[in-house]
């Protein structure tokens, strides 16, 4: 199955740039790159807080998307680095996430972007 294209911010990806590995440089590979304040307010950018939905269980989760530095599973905080990660970024409200894991397929719905920085007004590096 073709995955979706994704949209990322040019800051998001010069500083992911510093984090790339295989799976990460694919994802940015396929990437629309936009200026951050043209990223519509409903895409997972870097240090988004969002609400995802398990497809199968029904259950719902509420994560922010880090830096490696800044990953604390216990506060939901996830690492660009971890597959989790980089299989969110980008990918906008109403969207249906699919990857392996070792249970089987696991199918995530991006409920609600909660916070996005660019949204804010937070263009920063």
């Amino acid at each position: 199955m073709a995955k979706k294209s994704i949209i990322i911010t040019k800051y998001d990806k010069t500083r992911l740039k510093s984090f790339i590995n295989d799976d990460l440089r694919k994802e940015l590979n396929r990437a629309k790159v936009v200026d951050p304040k043209d990223i519509p307010d409903d895409v997972i950018t870097m240090n988004s807080k969002f609400k995802l939905k398990d497809l199968d269980s029904g259950e719902e989760m509420i994560y922010t998307l880090v830096f490696p530095e800044n990953a604390d599973i216990y506060k939901n905080k996830i690492s660009i680095y971890a597959p989790m990660g980089i299989a969110l970024i980008g990918y906008k409200v109403g969207d249906v996430i699919e990857w392996p894991v070792p249970s089987g397929v696991l199918r995530i719905k991006v409920l609600e972007i909660l916070y996005q920085p660019e949204a804010s007004g937070n263009f920063d590096l």
